[in-house]
């Protein structure tokens, strides 16, 4: 069974299941929590759940259907607390406590991982990066880190309690190294390599794959 089947509370790093919220909607609650970070931004106080919907990209009705997944948020008539909502989201998704990372992978997708400041913000925070290469090892990487070599990795997720593993390498090494994080210890993992990997049941997997986005974008061009 795939992460994107089985019902669960988080995607990141801590599954909690619940029958009543498919997969699908715990995937929709980051697109709300960026919306109200967006509404807040200008300085908006409450929110209807048609504004939300709105700012979102759904119906209001999935909204509320969504939101109801997890409690009550809001009142009829008075919509939702745009502050007390985001706390909300936060504490459902996990995002009240910090997860450390790593990026397998200190090419130029690698570094791009390094240096995107947004991590940090949303509390993810990277503290590892590997390479196989000779070259690249023992280089500077972001801040105050330097590209380890693979074999000093379970040492490092359990001595730096690491939780998820990016992976930004060529597809040919993807499952490899994929299993290999899984045996240090990693409990989720961001793929960027363009391969369904094959996981333990247990272990979210979450693919990012530019060139099959573009490709389903060139269809309606």
């Amino acid at each position: 069974m795939s992460c994107a089947n089985r019902a669960a509370s988080v995607m990141e790093g801590v599954i909690v299941p619940r029958a009543d919220a498919p997969d699908v909607v715990i995937q929709r609650l980051p697109i709300y929590l960026r919306s109200l970070d967006h509404l807040a931004a200008r300085d908006r106080q409450v929110v209807s759940s048609q504004d939300l919907a709105l700012e979102a990209g759904v119906s209001a009705a999935q909204v509320r259907k969504d939101l109801s997944h997890f409690g009550e948020f809001g009142k009829q008539g008075l919509g939702y607390d745009i502050a007390y909502l985001r706390s909300q989201l936060e504490r459902i998704l996990h995002l009240d406590r910090p997860w450390y990372v790593l990026i397998v992978g200190a090419g130029a997708l690698g570094h791009a991982l390094v240096h995107y400041g947004t991590f940090a913000q949303r509390n993810y925070h990277i503290r590892a990066v590997f390479d196989n290469d000779d070259l690249k090892i023992g280089q500077p990487i972001g801040d105050g880190l330097v590209v380890q070599p693979m074999k000093e990795m379970c040492e490092t997720i359990q001595s730096r309690q690491i939780s998820i593993a990016i992976l930004a390498i060529p597809a040919s090494h993807a499952q490899q190294v994929a299993e290999e994080v899984v045996r240090c210890g990693v409990r989720g993992i961001l793929n960027y390599a363009p391969i369904n990997l094959a996981v333990p049941q247990n272990i979210p997997v979450a693919n990012l794959d530019p060139v099959a986005s573009l490709q389903g974008l060139s269809f309606y061009l």
